[in-house]
């Protein structure tokens, strides 16, 4: 039986942990009294007790758990931004390549992606680490998510029955381009300049799309849509966590894809379509899911050394 503390299970991120853990026959769910929540001695006791540690803190909050550990038993999953591009700390995308895997089984610390950039880099990071791109390629992403990203303030909003009607909409928003997962964008696909980046948020509750537009004759050499297609293929084969579609050179049989087509689910899908000009790779996820609290689940499988899947919705 592995001990495990949510630090900040209150939140989105961590309740939906929670809801996944205390199905499992294998988990011992450790819980901080709530009139305690935010006292270190507590919390410190707890976190050098368990087996796992996940945060669903904001940074500062984050870094200062981090800073309670005292032993090299405990291993901690931050779902913050605090230390995603920290050497010392494992980027907890397992599929982008073995190096990843690797480092998440053997690391004490473990940073859960953001979920952007996990549509983000499950496109970029091969698109570089196949040569299909140059890491100076102008990069540029538009995104939308369902409104719990937004957490809990932004989920009372939109769940209001007094609400503006602004919220009835499609809603742009980081148009200063200082987004806060561009750091790691840029950081771990190792491109030499943050992407451009839009994200929309949107009145459903979960889902997500990340879609990367290139132009063909800018890439290392003009590939067809079929062509990065079969690349993909064989960049993520046989993987459950990222499926990589049926080719259609209009994405979809009807040219549509719903962004919660996967709410709920804990892995992501790949479409890859476009013409001999102009090629369209939207990545497909549930921001919660493997855009989140299941990503991060299924790095504790991988660091428990047990089945990668188990617990999780695939």
């Amino acid at each position: 039986m592995f001990k495990v503390f949510i630090d900040g299970e209150a939140g989105t991120t961590g309740l939906r942990i929670r809801e996944r853990l205390s199905l499992r026959d294998d988990i011992e769910l450790l819980t901080i009294n709530p009139d305690l929540r935010k006292d270190l001695n507590e919390r410190k006791k707890l976190i050098n007790e368990a087996d796992i540690v996940f945060l669903c803190l904001p940074d500062d909050a984050a870094i200062e758990a981090v800073g309670l550990l005292e032993n090299s038993h405990t291993r901690i999953i931050d779902a913050s931004t605090a230390h995603r591009t920290d050497s010392n700390w494992a980027y907890g995308f397992p599929e982008l390549g073995d190096d990843f895997l690797n480092k998440i089984k053997n690391n004490q610390l473990v940073a859960v992606p953001g979920c952007y950039a996990s549509g983000f880099m499950s496109i970029v990071y091969p698109l570089v680490k196949m040569n299909i791109a140059k890491n100076d390629y102008p990069f540029s992403a538009n995104a939308i998510s369902g409104y719990s990203g937004a957490g809990k303030k932004g989920i009372s909003q939109y769940e209001d029955p007094n609400r503006s009607s602004e919220f009835d909409g499609p809603r742009l928003y980081a148009m200063q381009q200082m987004h806060k997962h561009l750091k790691e964008m840029q950081a771990i696909a190792g491109l030499k300049n943050k992407p451009l980046f839009n994200p929309y948020v949107c009145d459903f509750y979960s889902g997500m799309l990340v879609n990367i537009s290139l132009y063909s004759d800018l890439l290392t050499k003009k590939y067809t849509p079929l062509e990065i297609y079969n690349m993909f293929k064989d960049y993520y084969k046989d993987n459950r966590f990222v499926r990589v579609m049926p080719f259609n050179e209009k994405g979809t049989e009807d040219g549509f894809l719903s962004a919660s087509h996967l709410s709920g689910k804990d892995y992501m899908e790949i479409y890859i379509a476009g013409n001999e000009d102009r090629i369209c790779i939207t990545s497909c996820l549930d921001n919660l899911g493997k855009g989140a609290s299941g990503a991060a689940i299924e790095c504790m499988n991988y660091m428990l050394k047990i089945d990668p899947e188990k617990g999780l919705s695939l």
